[in-house]
């Protein structure tokens, strides 16, 4: 989950941006902690690990917007004028670590039963497979031939990667629009987008069909400006110049992230509590294209914005995740089910396993990347991305 400058003259080394993205990061696997907190049939139960993962869930929801606003940010406006030399920059970087490990992790259950392990073992490791998965060889074949179709719930964090290749074959199309829009028209598209950012609790609410659309129809009038595009022009917007002084962008960011928080927060409560709540229902408050995950999301890259770094160790070891980025992003899903059980071993308070449990998932994911690379150096590029 990270770019790199693309044209042959670079532009200047942001630092920090490298502290947005190891924040990010850090968002991702959190919230990647907290599934077992409401999915497991015996933890999501208890009303205290309940209310953990709602004030940990909505408070890590900016994770995956701050990725795409980081992407309209660095990569907008294209600089390739040619698709064949923009796609295979970025999707073929991609492609090739998201194929071996999407592999690999629909391999694995196959392999827990070619060592006699028990079934409840890959339950453990994907909290969102329990009782559901076989270890045949077959059934790992068929999980594989769908991988050019769509994700399985045992490398669930693999669903970015089809968006992030999705925002990459529109983004040299999107691009030739912003190289040529003024400011004012960008503030009219991302007015429009943010009205978009409505529908999914108008859909739910008011009407399941929206603006024309119906059973044999699901274009509707708004479709065309809704979803990731509009943190892709919104980075490229915030990411410029900005004279803002501290005081101030706490003052806009502060009450901007609490009014989102406290929408995402409450709504995800209330969804938990019903026994009624379909996984739709639960998941409806932590849909990141959403007017409360987007106010809290521009909050934080306005903050962390205007973080500077001065030491030289610091900046050395914020770009390092950049590079690793990636790859920290693909294996960490296979760390966060042993961490779990793991960190379930000591009588941590509840508060405290979420945090834990990301700084040792985290360290060990760098740890594993970082081997990888010193192992094959920039070889290592085509396994880890």
């Amino acid at each position: 989950m990270t770019d790199n400058c693309i044209s042959s003259s670079p532009r200047p080394h942001l630092v920090w941006l490298d502290v947005i993205r190891t924040v990010a990061m850090l968002m991702v696997i959190g919230v990647h902690c907290i599934d077992p907190f409401y999915i497991s049939p015996t933890l999501g139960s208890l009303p205290e690990y309940k209310h953990w993962a709602a004030v940990y869930g909505s408070l890590l929801r900016p994770c995956v917007p701050l990725f795409a606003m980081m992407t309209g940010l660095l990569l907008l406006p294209v600089r390739e004028r040619s698709l064949g030399v923009f796609y295979r920059k970025r999707i073929f970087r991609v492609l090739f670590p998201f194929l071996i490990w999407s592999v690999l992790y629909n391999l694995f259950p196959w392999v827990t039963g070619l060592l006699g392990l028990p079934e409840e073992i890959i339950g453990d490791f994907f909290c969102y497979v329990q009782g559901n998965e076989s270890q045949s060889f077959s059934d790992a074949l068929k999980d594989v031939a769908m991988i050019p179709f769509n994700f399985s719930f045992k490398e669930n964090h693999m669903w970015y990667i089809y968006l992030l290749v999705g925002l990459y074959l529109y983004m040299p199309f999107f691009s030739a629009w912003v190289e040529r829009a003024d400011r004012r028209m960008m503030r009219v598209y991302l007015a429009i987008w943010g009205f978009s950012l409505f529908l999914p609790y108008l859909s739910a609410w008011v009407s399941r069909y929206l603006y024309g659309e119906a059973t044999w129809n699901a274009f509707g009038t708004f479709y065309y400006f809704a979803g990731f595009s509009g943190y892709l022009l919104l980075g490229h917007c915030l990411g410029r110049g900005n004279d803002w002084s501290i005081g101030r962008t706490l003052a806009v960011c502060i009450p901007l992230f609490a009014a989102g928080y406290a929408v995402t927060y409450f709504g995800f409560s209330a969804a938990a509590a019903d026994p009624a709540s379909t996984e739709p229902d639960m998941e409806l408050f932590f849909t990141f294209c959403s007017p409360n995950v987007a106010a809290m999301t521009a909050a934080v890259f306005l903050l962390l914005r205007k973080v500077r770094v001065r030491s030289a160790a610091a900046v050395k070891f914020l770009a390092s995740v950049t590079k690793y980025g990636f790859g920290i992003y693909i294996v960490h899903y296979f760390v966060v089910g042993p961490a779990f059980l793991f960190i379930g071993r000591f009588d941590l308070p509840i508060p405290l396993q979420v945090p834990v449990m990301t700084v040792l998932i985290f360290v060990v994911s760098y740890g594993f990347t970082w081997s990888v690379y010193r192992l094959l150096g920039e070889r290592a590029r085509w396994i880890m991305g």
